[in-house]
């Protein structure tokens, strides 16, 4: 009888065969048509589809999470040590970025006329990109929080850019859930566990297509970053090639040492096992370049894999999808800087610990979809009063680093997952309590 492939290995082929495809339509200059035509919409379908649940998922699953806590006091327990952890996280991997960026000074390379094709390149895209945020200079500072309590949770439901809202919504319910008598509450518990238990089992349906996804995804941007002058492209971003670099080096330093470093301090799971277990969503978050879009996957294989409870993970994995962003935030201060240095224009130590700042607090309200960074990133330099327009130094590769930042983004959401869960006893490798009969009788 043969063995069927494991997942993550059947993604593997399909990212590589939807690369290999793509280099050899742009190599030998057949016409684009067929793969925009007929192979991307496959990708779409695919995204659309993981899409089409996060949105339930989160709510479901944050309402039965908070609900099954059984007291406000565990919640904000667990909540404490969440959006803690994720702050700590995101302050680090802003001031990682920026010290590669001060030591490497990748803007200082980039030619004079390199930056001025790139100016001229991306100009309308950045006057579309500036004017999203034109309308946020004249609001209150306390806006992002009026923007966090939907006006009509029904409205916020059909947009996944207001997951927030939708987070807010569940949190409260499961709270008021465990304010009223258990015989009124327990039905609509149940009716969430069960829409929950649906949804995962539609995540299973989904990812019976997910190599071919990926394919399509991988296949169709090989061919749309080229567009019709390859050779063109391939040299701007030969141009941009050191500030990639700064970037993906950060990024790894994330995963291959900040991530294992606390893992190690606050857990006994093996940083290779807990790597192991988190490869399909890596994957995912790697061809999709949404935390939104593979949650359902995240939440799957960290319960499944790593043994963190439902409890733990239905309410720490929706709300890092949401407000925690490491290699978003570490991308925004390489990138700040680098345009400050490729415009000439010298950085103070407050205007860089202002990117910290910024950064930091603009990752809450971040939507975890492809290209949500940018927007960011515009709000991270009009606080440096760096030139807005200048994100067209950095439009050429962003979406190639997307990619690798998304798979930041899910990794820390998990590895805070299974902190949470391992101080909380929610754990089955490495529980505190169980380690330490002390700690137990105290927290009991």
């Amino acid at each position: 009888m043969k063995r069927k492939l494991p997942l993550h290995t059947q993604i593997i082929i399909g990212l590589v065969l939807g690369l290999v495809l793509g280099l050899v339509v742009v190599k030998f200059g057949f016409a684009p048509d067929f793969i925009i035509d007929y192979i991307k919409p496959i990708g779409t379908i695919f995204i659309n589809a993981l899409k089409m649940i996060a949105v339930p998922l989160v709510l479901a699953s944050l309402i039965v999470g908070v609900s099954n806590l059984g007291d406000v006091t565990k919640l904000g327990r667990i909540g404490g040590k969440t959006i803690t952890a994720y702050m700590i996280t995101t302050v680090i991997s802003v001031t990682f970025g920026l010290i590669l960026v001060n030591v490497f000074k990748p803007g200082k390379s980039l030619p004079l006329d390199t930056r001025d094709n790139l100016m001229a390149l991306y100009d309308s895209n950045v006057e579309s990109r500036t004017s999203a945020v034109e309308s946020l200079r004249d609001q209150s500072p306390l806006q992002p929080l009026v923007d966090i309590v939907p006006e009509n949770i029904f409205l916020a439901t059909t947009n996944n850019g207001s997951m927030l809202q939708v987070v807010f919504f569940a949190i409260i319910m499961g709270i008021a859930l465990l304010q009223i008598p258990k015989s009124k509450a327990q039905p609509v518990i149940a009716f969430f566990d069960g829409l929950n238990d649906v949804i995962i089992k539609i995540v299973g349906f989904i990812m019976l297509i997910a190599p071919y996804g990926v394919f399509a995804l991988m296949a169709s941007l090989i061919v749309e970053i080229t567009g019709d002058n390859p050779d063109s492209a391939i040299s701007l971003l030969m141009a941009l090639l050191k500030y990639s670099l700064v970037v993906v080096f950060g990024l790894l330093m994330m995963i291959l040492l900040v991530y294992p470093l606390i893992l190690k301090l606050f857990t006994k799971v093996k940083y290779l096992d807990f790597f192991k277990a988190l490869r399909p969503a890596q994957l995912l978050a790697f061809s999709t370049s949404s935390s939104s879009a593979t949650l359902p996957v995240t939440m799957k294989q960290v319960e499944e894999e790593l043994g963190v409870s439902e409890e733990v993970s239905s309410f720490v994995l929706p709300l890092g999808a949401t407000i925690n962003m490491d290699g978003t935030s570490l991308y925004q201060g390489v990138a700040a800087v680098f345009i400050a240095q490729a415009l000439g224009l010298d950085l103070t130590l407050t205007q860089q610990l202002m990117i910290v700042l910024t950064a930091t607090l603009a990752s809450i309200g971040t939507a975890g979809v492809p290209g949500a960074g940018i927007i960011m990133l515009i709000i991270v330099l009009e606080s440096i009063d760096v030139p807005a327009a200048g994100i067209a130094l950095i439009l050429a590769p962003d979406r190639i680093l997307d990619m690798f930042r998304t798979v930041v983004n899910v990794t820390g959401d998990a590895m805070v997952c299974t902190v949470v869960a391992s101080t909380e006893g929610e754990l089955p490798d490495g529980l505190i309590r169980q380690s330490n009969p002390l700690t137990a009788n105290v927290e009991e």
